[in-house]
C-alpha cells in the first residue's frame, strides 16, 4: 500500500481522527464529506440515546477538512437528539453553500418546519432504525410521502439482515433512498446475503443510492487498514457509479464510545481511491454524485 499521508512534523491533526496527515491522493476541487455530525452540550439529548459523544464542533469540522482535503459537507442530525435539528441548523449556517442537510423528522413536525429545513439546505431525512430511539421502520411509507413533494431523499439506517424483510416497502416508495454504512452489510455477506442481493438491485434501477461510510463500523477485518472492505464497496461501485457517495462519518460516535478503534480519516480517504481505481471514478464519487443528490448547485468558494 501506498504511504497514506504526509509525514512532515507540521502535518494537519483533527479531533477525534487518529492519524496525521493528509491522504497520498490528489482529492478533486470541491470533494464532498457526505455524512457527519456536530455535537454540542447546549443541545438536549433525547430519553433514551444510545450515544453521547463528545462536544465536536463546527471549528474541530474544519480542521479534520484540511486532512483529508474535501470542501462541501452533508450534516446528518445525530440520533443523540432525536427528532430535533437544532444541532442541524447550526451546522448549515455555520457552512452556508457549501454544506447540505439531512435531518430527523416524525409524525408532529409540521410542513412549515419541513419548508423551513428546505429553505436552511435540507434535502433528505434519516431514520435510524439500528440506535436511533425516535423511528420504526412503520414510519417509512408515511414520512416518504412527506417528503416527496419537497424532492427529497430517504436516508436509513438498519441491521443488515432486515433490509430483505422491507423489500416491498423499499422498493414501492415515491422517493430514492440513501443506504449509509455500506447498507451495514458485513463483508462476509457480499454475494450470499439477500440483503446484498436487494441493495445491488435498487442501485441498478436508480431507486436507491449508498454511502461509502463507515467502514470502521462493518470491517471484520478492523483497524487499520480495513482490507475486507473492498469486495463491498466495488460491489456498489461495478452495479451502478453515478450512485455512491463517500463520507467519514465523523466524529464517529460509535468509536468514541469503545465500539470500534478511532479511525484515521486520511486513511479512509486513501482507501476510497484505491476501491474506485481511477481519478474519474473518484471524481464521480467526491463530486458529481453529491451534486446531482444533494442539490450543490454552485463551486464551492475557499
Amino acid at each position: 500500500m501506498a504511504e497514506l499521508f504526509a509525514s512532515d512534523a507540521d502535518a494537519p491533526v483533527a479531533p477525534f481522527s487518529a492519524g496525521r496527515g493528509r491522504p497520498a491522493i490528489d482529492v478533486p476541487p470541491d470533494a464532498c464529506d457526505c455524512h457527519v455530525h456536530l455535537y454540542g452540550a447546549r443541545y438536549p439529548v433525547v430519553e433514551g440515546a444510545r450515544l453521547r459523544p463528545p462536544e465536536a464542533s463546527a471549528e474541530d469540522y474544519r480542521r479534520l477538512q484540511q486532512r483529508t482535503g474535501t470542501r462541501r459537507v452533508v450534516f446528518v442530525t445525530p440520533s443523540t437528539y432525536g427528532s430535533d435539528n437544532v444541532s442541524l441548523r447550526d451546522a448549515l449556517a455555520a457552512f452556508g453553500a457549501k454544506a447540505r442537510g439531512v435531518a430527523v423528522i416524525d409524525e408532529r413536525t409540521s410542513d412549515s418546519e419541513l419548508e423551513d429545513l428546505h429553505n436552511r439546505g435540507v434535502r433528505g431525512i434519516r431514520l435510524n432504525l439500528s440506535l436511533g430511539v425516535v423511528n420504526s421502520a412503520s414510519q417509512i411509507a408515511p414520512l416518504a410521502r412527506r417528503i416527496a413533494p419537497l424532492g427529497w431523499h430517504l436516508q436509513l439506517l438498519a441491521p443488515a439482515h432486515g433490509w430483505s424483510d422491507l423489500a416491498d416497502v423499499l422498493e414501492d416508495l415515491p422517493v430514492p433512498i440513501v443506504f449509509d454504512h455500506f447498507g451495514r452489510l458485513s463483508p462476509s455477506m457480499a454475494g450470499r446475503h439477500p440483503s446484498h442481493a436487494l441493495i445491488l438491485r435498487m442501485l441498478e434501477r436508480r431507486r436507491a443510492w449508498v454511502k461509502l461510510s463507515g467502514a470502521y463500523i462493518v470491517s471484520e477485518r478492523g483497524a487499520p487498514g480495513y482490507e475486507d472492505m473492498a469486495v463491498l464497496a466495488r460491489s456498489f461501485l461495478d452495479a451502478a457509479p453515478d450512485r455512491v457517495l463517500w463520507g467519514s462519518d465523523w466524529p464517529h460516535a460509535s468509536a468514541t464510545a469503545g465500539h470500534q478503534a478511532l479511525p484515521d480519516d486520511a486513511r479512509l480517504m486513501t482507501l476510497l481511491a484505491e476501491w474506485t481505481g481511477s481519478a474519474r471514478l473518484l471524481h464521480r464519487v467526491l463530486v458529481d454524485n453529491p451534486r446531482e443528490l444533494y442539490g450543490f448547485d454552485a463551486p464551492a468558494t475557499p
